[in-house]
């Protein structure tokens, strides 16, 4: 028999302030199943088992709705962002290109059309 150390060591898992021991099963149809992926995947939840405990308990449950045209309009709008930082990249390139090569007015005479 071993004697209860006083001076416990403190390794492995903490143990948690609610443990979670209770199990239960659920069993379900194709037409339930199905049901059931659609409100999961409407809703915020990550993990199947914290979406169920919210659905029992009433909590309630986030639904997320992406409109696609509005999506579409955020990507569009990023593209124009984007070209048109290209645009401005180029144009200081070529300034500073311009500036180092020639002299004052002749870059000021080329840079006039720009």
């Amino acid at each position: 028999m071993k004697k209860e150390n006083p001076q416990r060591r403190k390794v492995g898992r903490k143990p948690k302030a609610k443990p979670e021991k209770y199990r239960y099963v659920v069993r379900m149809d194709e037409d339930e199943n199905r049901q059931f992926k659609l409100m999961f995947q409407k809703s915020e939840a990550v993990h199947h088992s914290k979406f169920i405990k919210s659905v029992l308990l009433n909590r309630t449950i986030k639904i997320i709705s992406i409109d696609p045209a509005t999506t579409d309009f955020y990507i569009r709008l990023t593209n124009f962002y984007h070209q048109f930082q290209a645009i401005g990249n180029n144009y200081n390139q070529t300034v500073k290109a311009v500036k180092t090569n020639f002299g004052d007015k002749r870059a000021f005479v080329l840079l006039r059309k720009l």
